[in-house]
């Protein structure tokens, strides 16, 4: 199956984070698919709340020199969505049917802006499908 994905920011974190090594490998599996495949994308916000959390939250945070190296490598190549004004009414729209919390609601947005079929997240409710947008727990 090679439908488009998008990955939310905790799916980034978790390729990171060493303390829960099936995390860890599952996730680095789908940003390795989402680069070679070309199946995967992100948006302008993960990358943004990747880096507050990289930089500030990590036991060892992220470099500077290794954070340019990431962005370069891994989060240029699959960032796909970009801040708009029709984004965030998007966004609105769909916090007010779904109840998601903004951010929540404007990933989810972005994902459906990219064309996607699945959002691998940990944060949303497990197999709901919003406007053809499947949400996926990869961990389940």
């Amino acid at each position: 199956m090679n439908d488009k994905y998008f990955l939310d920011t905790n799916i980034l974190i978790y390729s990171f984070d060493g303390r829960v090594p099936k995390k860890k490998e599952k996730t680095s599996a789908l940003i390795e698919k989402a680069l070679t495949a070309h199946v995967g994308l992100i948006s302008v916000q993960v990358i943004q709340e990747f880096f507050n959390v990289a930089l500030h939250k990590f036991a060892h945070p992220l470099s500077l020199s290794d954070a340019k190296n990431y962005l370069d490598q891994v989060l240029i190549p699959l960032c796909d969505i970009f801040p708009s004004p029709a984004l965030v009414r998007e966004a609105l729209d769909l916090q007010q049917t779904t109840g998601y919390r903004f951010y929540d609601a404007q990933i989810i947005a972005s994902a459906i802006s990219g064309g996607c079929k699945i959002l691998y997240t940990e944060d949303m409710q497990q197999g709901q499908n919003i406007s053809g947008l499947k949400i996926v727990n990869p961990f389940e």
